[in-house]
């Protein structure tokens, strides 16, 4: 029996993830970029061309795309709903962060669901010559959420814990490296993937009108722990995990997360500078929020650890 033949992906993306499109591209000759013009008429709305468009029938095409703020996802949502149209052999989107409903909390009749509105957006694009559009999400932030897309899209739920492995593997301190999750949704997430580490488990308890981090289980002491968890936005919580493991004895404090948000220049308050205490030893992110690849560039104690592989590997599904 013949072996199939090797799939090959055309890929387009949005100005912003140009830097991690290159990078997917020089992971596998099977992947080749394709351009888009990106302008805006007068009145401001987008003013889009897909180069080379005849080119794309019978093809495989892919997007990839990041939604960091609002303003970007007309556009790409306009490209999103077109690629499919132009006789594609197959659609997938590469959505590496799925921004809406990190904050979100359905506490009473008025509250509006917007990661179930981008859900549907998402479900509604339409299908292509092979069938429906694959999604790809990495670490998406509350776990229902994977349950809010239609049937006419097929989702698949990635995460870049593989990569933190990979590089805890690499420390010079591996043998003694426990991780901590700042809370229960975190280790309910994660702790089946990094199965095989001691644990720390943290928790937020009320004490008058405040809410402190403190240690639910595990001993840290003497050991290097990094926490782990799949967003940072101001980054309060992984500060006051560092405080209470330090406090408990940990040797050394790092951390990961998937998605490194950080609004407002955030990741300030993480920097290694002079004259301050070292509170984190190791910061890892992935490329998902590229804005944030860009501001903390050589910043300690950040280091990128970036999705190209896995996403390349998933284009070959």
């Amino acid at each position: 029996m013949a072996n199939p033949a090797k799939k090959h992906v055309l890929l387009f993306y949005c100005a912003e993830c140009e830097e991690l499109a290159h990078k997917l591209a020089a992971q596998s000759d099977s992947i080749t970029l394709q351009t888009i013009k990106w302008r805006t008429f007068d009145d401001g709305f987008p003013n889009i061309y897909i180069n080379n468009a005849q080119d794309l029938r019978g093809n495989h095409v892919a997007f990839l795309a990041s939604f960091s703020h609002p303003g970007a996802i007309f556009e790409q949502i306009s490209v999103i709903y077109n690629l499919p149209r132009l006789f594609s052999a197959s659609f997938t989107l590469v959505l590496p962060f799925f921004p809406t409903g990190s904050f979100e909390r359905m506490e009473e009749e008025g509250d509006v669901a917007t990661a179930f509105t981008m859900a549907r957006i998402l479900s509604n694009i339409p299908i292509s010559r092979g069938g429906p559009t694959s999604v790809v999400i990495y670490d998406i932030h509350a776990l229902q959420e994977r349950f809010y897309f239609g049937d006419n899209v097929l989702p698949l739920f990635e995460t870049g814990i593989p990569l933190l492995k990979q590089r805890l593997r690499q420390l010079p301190d591996a043998d003694n490296v426990v991780i901590a999750f700042p809370d229960d949704g975190a280790w309910k997430r994660f702790h089946k993937q990094l199965d095989g580490y001691p644990v720390v488990i943290c928790t937020k308890v009320r004490e008058e009108d405040k809410r402190i981090v403190r240690i639910k289980e595990g001993v840290p002491a003497g050991c290097h722990v990094v926490i782990v968890d799949d967003l940072v936005q101001s980054g309060g919580t992984l500060i006051e995990c560092q405080k209470v493991l330090a406090a408990h004895g940990a040797a050394k404090v790092s951390a990961y997360v998937t998605h490194g948000v950080f609004p407002k220049q955030s990741w300030n308050r993480f920097l290694h500078k002079n004259g301050l205490e070292i509170a984190f030893s190791h910061f890892w992110i992935t490329d998902s929020c590229p804005h944030t690849v860009k501001a903390i560039s050589d910043k300690a104690p950040f280091e990128v650890l970036s999705l190209a592989a896995s996403i390349a590997d998933a284009l070959m599904i």
